[in-house]
């Protein structure tokens, strides 16, 4: 269906959500943890502008944890079985026939391609057959449409990339904050856990030593002299956090510690892990998901980077979140000046 035919006379000017009606809406973002938390702003913005419309999340398998956080704008998750050029997850070849046939036959109004450039992810979202596509191209590409496609923020915060699509589309900022809504399961789940037994809000820092790339970790022993400090200075007890498979860094890290330390690393959950972490003074990690959890929880936080685009990957608000630049693993004093200052300013947490 042509842009033309979904409304009677298209005003010049007007961006794409005012010249169409959308009641079935499809946003395609494949991506991992912090990629996901980074699009919320959009996401909030795109449901304010389309309060009734049905919105599904087409994106990774574990992203079905992440529409059921953020029911309050998006509806349904559809998993994507992948696409050989995207290293997020292996391609399901033996599902990808039915899973764009099921997009086609859900005749959605409109596809916004959320994943990027759009150099490959164009090409996937046009096989969804909704009525219209819209997102970013390239920069250099030739805009065909420039009613429904713009060339691709090459700067700037992750956020407030997105948000200039939304925007871009008809739907305006209700603020560029991030947010991470915890649930009586995620508190019920880490009470069940036993791992905050003892654990007073306000007394004690979380340390994340992992990512997802274990190449862009800063070393054990600079987590622990970071650590050992501040329990020396503040008189709070360390939290060390992770998923089971980072069990072998929580453990390296208390290994190298004068202070004894509480190492969480388990299967918890995303959401109980967050539970723990809201209830801390501050967070110290690497760049990887876990800061952008911290933003949304409004918890200070240290962020170390070693590889990643900080200008486009730090956390919006710099008061509240420090970054530092040290791929030489060299930088513990910066480190504990930030972290310092943070633990001088904030307040501890009131938790009921």
């Amino acid at each position: 269906m042509a842009l033309a035919d979904i409304v009677d006379e298209p005003l010049m000017g007007e961006p794409l959500l005012k010249r169409m009606r959308v009641d079935r809406l499809a946003i395609f973002r494949a991506l991992q943890v912090g990629d996901m938390l980074c699009a919320v702003p959009a996401l909030r913005a795109i449901r304010a502008a389309l309060p009734r419309a049905h919105i599904a999340l087409v994106g990774l398998p574990w992203a079905a944890q992440f529409v059921q956080r953020y029911r309050r704008y998006v509806d349904e998750f559809v998993p994507f079985p992948g696409h050989p050029a995207f290293p997020e997850q292996p391609v399901r070849e033996a599902e990808l026939e039915a899973f764009y046939a099921g997009m086609r036959a859900r005749s959605f109004d409109l596809a916004l391609q959320m994943h990027g450039s759009g150099q490959i992810s164009n090409r996937i979202v046009a096989e969804f057959g909704a009525g219209a596509v819209a997102g970013c191209v390239a920069p250099g590409s030739a805009v065909v449409d420039p009613i429904s496609f713009m060339e691709y923020p090459e700067e700037g915060p992750e956020p407030l990339r997105l948000l200039r699509l939304a925007e871009f589309i008809g739907a305006p900022a209700i603020g560029n904050h991030l947010e991470f809504p915890l649930t009586d399961e995620d508190e019920r789940e880490l009470r069940d856990s036993g791992l905050a037994a003892g654990l007073e809000p306000g007394g004690y820092i979380c340390i994340h030593p992992g990512a997802r790339i274990r190449d862009k970790c800063w070393p054990p022993e600079r987590f622990a002299e970071v650590a050992d400090a501040l329990a020396d200075e503040f008189k709070l007890r360390i939290v060390l956090t992770g998923s089971a498979k980072e069990a072998d860094l929580t453990a390296a890290v208390a290994g190298r510690m004068r202070n004894a330390a509480v190492d969480t690393a388990s299967p918890l959950s995303l959401g109980a892990m967050a539970a723990l972490m809201s209830r801390a003074r501050l967070l110290v990690c690497n760049d990887t998901g876990v800061s952008h959890i911290a933003a949304g929880l409004r918890l200070p936080s240290v962020v170390v980077f070693s590889k990643a685009d900080m200008q486009r990957w730090a956390p919006l608000d710099q008061d509240r979140h420090r970054c530092i630049w040290d791929p030489e693993g060299q930088r513990v004093e910066l480190a504990l000046q930030h972290a310092r200052s943070l633990l001088k300013s904030d307040q501890p947490p009131v938790r009921s």
